[in-house]
């Protein structure tokens, strides 16, 4: 196998990797809101590939500028995650248990863009230890590393947005709370794989 392919290779294995914590919770998405339009499921994956792809080349800067201050900082980031998803999870399941007479709207509040935005971050925020990984790339081989690691994210995200809609079909009212558990879940393994490196 030539570098080249190899380089293709490890990049989407790397994806891969990345995005299985984003696949989970595109998936939670998903079973929330099974009435999800189609451009709504493209902007989830869409967000989570971005943060997929950023952090791996903010991690790949810091190794090539502040290493000493990444080193520092990189204990915190198991805390970050589960510190984000338990309050993403906590809120869903309160939402959940709320009665009956709740609108549609009340639930479709674990969707919005803010939240979205801290799920996009607490899924990569550990891809920010990618950087040490690819820190012999140059800058146009992290570039493309990336934009790999963003597509195959995409791709595996939207997969998962709409599993979890033809899922929250069938669940209904119990999707608010599964979800809130398994972001809980998500955000227990992160810290617990975080704090064991």
């Amino acid at each position: 196998m030539n570098q080249s392919t190899l380089f293709l290779v490890n990049s989407f294995m790397l994806g891969l990797g990345l995005s299985m914590d984003a696949f989970s919770v595109s998936i939670v998405n998903g079973l929330n809101e099974p009435n999800m339009r189609k451009k709504k499921a493209v902007l989830i994956a869409a967000v989570y590939a971005f943060f997929q792809a950023i952090m791996p080349l903010a991690g790949w800067f810091l190794t090539h500028s502040f290493l000493t201050v990444f080193t520092m900082f990189e204990p915190v980031i198991p805390w970050i995650a589960l510190a984000l998803l338990l309050f993403i999870g906590i809120k869903m399941i309160l939402t959940g248990r709320a009665p009956d007479e709740q609108s549609e709207t009340d639930s479709s509040i674990c969707l919005s863009g803010r939240l979205l935005v801290m799920q996009g971050l607490a899924t990569s925020i550990d891809a920010l230890s990618v950087g040490f990984t690819i820190a012999g790339y140059g800058v146009a081989s992290a570039l493309v590393c990336s934009l790999i690691i963003a597509v195959v994210t995409f791709a595996v995200c939207l997969t998962g947005v709409l599993i979890g809609k033809r899922a929250g079909v069938i669940l209904a009212g119990k999707a608010n709370i599964m979800g809130g558990a398994v972001l809980i879940a998500i955000g227990l393994e992160i810290f617990l794989t975080g704090i064991q490196r």
